[in-house]
């Protein structure tokens, strides 16, 4: 095999925002490349972007990375360090990368990591991202790895609720993660059967949903509904949050699940229970099509470091990888439209 030492570059790699599965396929198919086919060498930034801010590094090389490919979380840890909110933090980066002799950085991260990956690059840093959200809601990108995982867990999850739902006459209300796009309770939804599927792009009647739930009762039947934690009903929100916000801004929701069994059991007198799957779905070991998504990113984000394209993100388009601007992939976030979900509507209250 060809390595071409005339391109050899010491390359920086972290892991930013919420574990994800998938993340320990991409650092592993970045650093066998790398090195194999490049030359590069690499090393491992902690914790996300604490880790450039603060110098924790750890040595990455084709040994760290064996074994690793159908692990879940990330061997080089995580946070949501935003470096603009850090005083100093984005100076602090660029005197560690120096420090380090780090010609270039792969971030791999959601909306928020690759949003100050962005602001990076205009900053001069060389830097090349790739799109990790189990909430597939990252613009530029068909899908991001991770997805699936968490698609298949709160299917899997459905599957086993049916019967305990039959079993007890009872309404079964299931809680999936999706802050402001609601891809995972649309997928699992439909893959398990549920009964109604209420998401953050489309703010649901409450009476509604309770005639659903009396209507699939007259069938004798148990319903099952699936709600993303960032639903809300058309009359006011319902998610309980603790008025907490990270260091991107972003408030700390839950409690829509119980509010609304709450709200099931008094307008309808029905037994109702909350099954919330919280982190569950973004644990454990990913699936094939996420390892295999989840390496086809880094083998074509090492190619782009290469060729020098900073400021780009790997992105899936169709079955082809392409970059795209990373300023372009963090500029809206990618929801459900009406049309995608009014296909699932004709499963509701039935």
């Amino acid at each position: 095999m060809r390595v071409d030492r005339v391109l050899a570059m010491r390359v920086g790699v972290l892991t930013g925002g919420g574990d994800c599965p998938g993340l320990n396929a991409v650092i592993r198919a970045v650093v066998r490349k790398g090195v194999q086919q490049h030359g590069f060498e690499f090393i491992g930034f902690r914790d996300g972007w604490k880790g450039p801010i603060e110098g924790l590094t750890q040595p990455l090389d084709v040994a760290a990375v064996r074994g690793i490919l159908p692990r879940g979380g990330t061997i080089l840890g995580s946070s949501r360090t935003n470096p603009f909110k850090v005083e100093g933090g984005v100076d602090a980066i660029k005197k560690t990368l120096a420090v380090e002799g780090v010609d270039a950085l792969v971030a791999i991260g959601g909306e928020d990591t690759l949003g100050v990956a962005s602001r990076l690059h205009e900053e001069g840093v060389h830097v090349v991202g790739v799109p990790k959200t189990i909430d597939n809601d990252l613009n530029g990108t068909d899908y991001t790895f991770g997805f699936d995982t968490a698609v298949q867990i709160a299917t899997d999850a459905l599957d086993r609720l049916h019967t305990t739902a039959e079993s007890h006459h009872r309404v079964l209300v299931v809680e999936v993660m999706g802050r402001h796009a609601g891809w995972i309770a649309l997928h699992s939804g439909i893959a398990g059967g549920a009964n109604a599927i209420l998401i953050p792009e489309m703010p649901f009647d409450v009476d509604e949903v309770c005639a659903w739930v009396e209507r699939r009762f007259e069938r004798h039947y148990s319903p099952i509904i699936v709600v993303a934690e960032g639903a809300t009903p058309k009359e006011g929100s319902m998610s309980l949050s603790s008025g907490e916000v990270d260091a991107f801004g972003h408030v700390r929701l839950g409690g829509i699940g119980d509010a609304l069994a709450r709200v099931i059991e008094e307008r309808t007198g029905k037994e109702a229970r909350v099954s919330v799957l919280g982190h569950i779905q973004r644990g454990g070991t990913p699936t094939a099509y996420d390892r295999w998504l989840a390496t086809r990113f880094g083998l074509y984000a090492v190619d782009a470091v290469k060729d020098g394209a900073w400021g780009q993100m790997v992105a899936l388009r169709g079955t082809a990888i392409e970059l795209v601007p990373l300023a372009e992939a963090v500029g809206t976030l990618k929801t459900v439209t009406p049309e995608l979900y009014r296909e699932a509507e004709v499963f509701f209250g039935t």
